[in-house]
């Protein structure tokens, strides 16, 4: 993943539980394009990653997340210009998955800074919670073990939205 990953996941590090560095198993990153069809190419990334891994039988449960989590990112996080300081499109969207020997962690990274929201968000009243769209954060609560967000500290701008699942021998 690189040390831009590692940078940017820090605070996720610091919210977890400590993790022996010799438990960790992987990581893998992948660079989303600002198009819906992006959302299958997570799943696939997801399904290839997970059967490296030798996790195949959690994939449905991550891959559901991964699509929540993507799909969220594309529709609510991109902004109007894609393109970079350098004036070169940039990839709004980046999965990164990561192991350890008792969890798996999927984090999406998006350029916008502003909290993940929807249904599910604090503000949820009884009269938006029916809503057909905004349940993302609902589904990405019930299919994980915990889930989280923290903006971007230092050169990188935007968020990221993790979510754990705990893996059982």
């Amino acid at each position: 993943m690189g040390t831009n990953g590692s940078t940017m996941l820090e605070p996720l590090r610091q919210g977890l539980p400590p993790v022996d560095p010799t438990a960790v198993s992987g990581s893998a990153s992948c660079a989303l394009p600002a198009r819906f069809d992006a959302v299958r190419g997570a799943r696939t990334f997801t399904r290839s990653t997970l059967s490296q891994w030798g996790l195949d039988e959690r994939f449905d449960d991550v891959a559901l997340v991964v699509s929540e989590l993507v799909t969220n990112a594309l529709r609510h996080a991109l902004p109007e210009d894609p393109r970079g300081p350098g004036g070169e499109p940039e990839p709004p969207v980046r999965l990164h998955l990561m192991r350890w020997s008792t969890r798996l962690v999927c984090a999406v990274r998006d350029p916008s800074e502003d909290r993940p929201g929807g249904a599910f968000s604090p503000e949820r009243t009884e009269e938006n919670f029916d809503l057909e769209s905004g349940r993302g954060l609902f589904l990405v609560d019930s299919y994980s073990d915990s889930w989280g967000w923290h903006p971007l500290a230092g050169r990188l701008t935007g968020k990221v939205v993790w979510a754990l699942f705990l893996l059982h021998d």
